[in-house]
């Protein structure tokens, strides 16, 4: 997992970036500086293109900018786990070997704007993409009884969680599994670039009517941390009743990996997967 301790802004020329580091603050802040003096060399350069680049938004090609806020041990003592929170605000599981896969499912769509002016019935939906998603994953299992499955529903579609035993977030099983299933693209870079597997606890914040955004971790000062802890006050207050994903059914091999159990029970209190409350 690669979620590092140290993180400083480097600025230079009106240019400003992050860099981290898992070793050091100065080191962190000698790789923001050098990161922002090549900013601003490349501009004045003429490479406009690569001079802003934020290193692909929430997908980055580069670690996360993220608070440890929880850190799990399997039973020989090594890290197998952290909880994090992401940009939004919202805690985030991040597995070294349990695997989550994620999976969108299309929006329905909506009737155009004459349609509804003249009260016309919304063209019916050619295949059912839930239903044809879940059985894809009942043929994929048949067809490989040692893997078990747990599968949950989210506000987008699907996720799914390995239960028969450990899988390496970067792992040619991991790649095979993530394609067979149709994992979404951007959660597959993203896990191969935290070198984990990831799932989101709590509910997206503007799903619950909250539409300020939280501050940034580090915090700039103590009066950026206490901006957030209200935002975080009034968030937990808006995110009470949601649920973050439903638990569906178990598929395929029954047995549960204990380090899988673990976690399991984790994920779904934090998620209330068992609440049938709404999910944001």
């Amino acid at each position: 997992m690669n979620f590092p301790k140290y993180w400083a802004m480097g600025r230079n020329g009106g240019f400003s970036c992050w860099r981290s580091s898992a070793t050091s603050q100065t080191e962190a802040q000698t790789l923001a500086d050098q990161a922002a003096q090549q900013l601003e060399a490349r501009f004045k350069a003429g490479n406009f293109a690569n001079a802003g680049a934020s290193g692909g938004g929430y997908y980055p090609n580069r670690p996360l900018r993220e608070l440890v806020l929880q850190e799990l041990k399997d039973n020989a003592g090594e890290l197998s786990a952290v909880v994090t929170r992401n940009s939004y605000g919202c805690l985030v599981l991040n597995t070294a070997r349990v695997m989550f896969v994620d999976i969108d499912l299309p929006e329905p769509k909506q009737p155009g704007f004459l349609a509804r002016l003249f009260g016309k019935p919304a063209p019916a939906p050619i295949g059912d993409p839930l239903a044809a998603t879940l059985t894809k994953i009942e043929d994929w299992t048949r067809q490989h009884p040692e893997w078990g499955w747990r599968i949950y529903r989210t506000r987008a579609g699907l996720r799914l969680l390995a239960t028969q035993g450990l899988v390496a977030a970067d792992s040619t099983i991991a790649h095979g599994v993530f394609a067979a299933l149709g994992s979404d693209p951007l959660y597959q870079k993203l896990c191969a670039t935290q070198n984990c597997f990831r799932a989101r606890l709590t509910p997206k914040p503007w799903r619950c009517g909250l539409t300020e955004k939280p501050g940034r971790w580090p915090w700039r000062d103590a009066r950026a941390e206490q901006k957030f802890e209200k935002w975080s006050a009034r968030y937990q207050t808006a995110a009470a009743n949601w649920a973050t994903c439903e638990f569906l059914r178990h598929t395929g091999n029954p047995a549960i990996h204990p380090e899988v159990q673990a976690l399991l029970k984790l994920h779904d209190d934090a998620t209330r997967a068992a609440s049938k409350l709404p999910l944001a």
